[in-house]
């Protein structure tokens, strides 16, 4: 067993102190993790899906979210304006679930660029009226 030669000092006592402050502005001073709610994505809730991936989407416009395009780097997303309304199935799809279906990459992408284009379309019309 190892045994002290010297006698360990005391150090001072810790002060009680006051809690943390929050920033001047009210916020606190930690970012938030969770995603800005912009009005594009607040414009899909009850929207119909426009991606529609024959056999795959179960057209419930409550499930319908923004899916964003893929490929904008590790942790990133693409912005909403490259994104199509999908409902929770097609949105599924074209995370990952078309791997094991028989359809390339491609064609994939192909659907989700579709969808994109139907966004688009969609948004425009929204702010003309």
């Amino acid at each position: 067993m190892l045994t002290r030669k010297t006698r360990l000092r005391s150090k001072a006592q810790l002060k009680a102190r006051s809690p943390m402050k929050r920033a001047s502005s009210g916020r606190s001073t930690l970012k938030s993790k969770a995603p800005k709610q912009s009005k594009i994505r607040l414009s899909a809730k009850d929207e119909q899906c426009l991606v529609r991936v024959l056999g795959v989407c179960n057209g419930n416009s409550a499930t319908v979210v923004l899916a964003h395009l893929n490929g904008a780097g590790v942790g990133m997303k693409s912005p909403d304006w490259q994104a199509a309304y999908a409902c929770s199935a097609c949105h599924e799809f074209l995370d990952g679930g078309y791997a094991d279906s028989g359809i390339w990459r491609e064609q994939r992408d192909l659907l989700h660029l579709q969808g994109i284009i139907r966004t688009q379309e969609r948004l425009l019309y929204k702010i003309s009226r």
